[in-house]
C-alpha cells in the first residue's frame, strides 16, 4: 500500500535549512493499522503530510497504491488526496454551524456526484461510526467523542483506502479514547482500510499491528535504538 525510499523532506527557515526527514523508507503492506511514536519534532507529523498528499517530498521515491506521487503538481495531488486519502484530526475540525451530516457531507461537495448520492454515502458513514441517530446535531451538541466519530465519517465518506490519523484521541477522556481506538481497528479488520496514525500514547499504540518510532528524521523500528532500513 504505501512504499517510501530514501525520502528526504527540507526546507528554509529563515538562513537555516530544516531536514524533518532524511533517507527515510517505510513499507506498509494493505490492511496494516501502523502507529508512529516518537518526541515533538521527530518529523511525525511530517511524515503523515507526504503520505497524505498534503506535502511533497524534497526527493525519494513515494508510492501509495501503487502510484509515485512524489512528483505530482499541486492540482494533482489535490484531486489525488481527495479520492484516496481520509485524514483524521486531533481537534476534529468540524464546522461548527454545520450539523453532522453537512460536516461529513464536505469532501463530496467538490465532486460531480448527485444529492442522492451524497446522502447515501454520508448515511452510510454515519452507520459505521454508530451516529446516524446525531446526524442533524451541529457539534455542540455532541460529547468530545462523538465529535471525534463525525470526523471519522467525514475521513471514510469517500471510500479512501488508506486514513491517516494524527493524534487522534489526544483531545479525549480514556474512555471516548477506548471507543476511537476501537472503531480504528474494525475499520481495518471489517473494512480493509490502512491506518497510519501518529500517537503519544503507548496504550493507543499498543491496538494498532506494528508501532514505529521517529527520531530526527530517521525511522526506527520497534527497537528505538535500531534503525529500520
Amino acid at each position: 500500500m504505501i512504499s517510501c525510499k530514501a525520502i528526504i523532506k527540507s526546507y528554509r527557515k529563515g538562513a537555516n535549512l530544516v531536514t524533518p526527514l532524511e533517507k527515510l523508507n517505510l513499507e506498509v503492506p494493505k490492511g496494516e493499522f501502523l502507529a508512529l511514536m516518537g518526541p515533538s519534532g521527530s518529523g511525525k507529523t511530517t511524515l503523515l503530510n507526504l503520505l497524505s498528499g498534503i506535502d511533497n517530498p524534497s526527493s525519494g521515491t513515494l508510492e501509495i497504491n501503487g502510484e509515485d506521487i512524489a512528483g505530482f503538481s499541486r492540482k494533482r495531488l489535490t484531486r489525488w488526496r481527495a479520492e484516496n486519502v481520509g485524514y483524521i484530526f486531533q481537534l476534529y475540525h468540524l464546522i461548527p454551524v454545520l450539523t453532522a451530516f453537512e460536516n461529513v457531507e464536505l469532501p463530496l461537495l467538490i465532486t460531480s456526484m448527485s444529492r442522492a448520492e451524497r446522502k447515501k454515502k454520508v448515511t452510510a458513514a454515519l452507520d459505521v461510526v454508530g451516529l446516524s441517530d446525531r446526524s442533524d446535531h451541529t457539534p455542540a451538541e455532541l460529547s468530545g467523542g462523538q465529535e471525534q466519530r463525525v470526523a471519522i465519517a467525514r475521513a471514510l465518506v469517500a471510500n479512501p483506502a488508506l486514513l491517516v490519523a494524527d493524534e487522534p484521541t489526544g483531545d479525549l477522556d480514556r474512555e471516548s479514547a477506548t471507543h476511537i481506538l476501537g472503531l480504528l481497528r474494525s475499520l481495518v479488520r471489517e473494512h480493509g482500510k490502512t491506518i497510519v496514525m501518529v500517537t503519544h500514547d503507548a496504550r493507543a499504540a499498543a491496538v494498532a499491528d506494528r508501532t514505529l518510532h521517529l527520531e530526527k528524521g530517521k525511522l526506527l523500528t520497534e527497537d528505538p535504538n535500531k534503525t529500520l532500513v
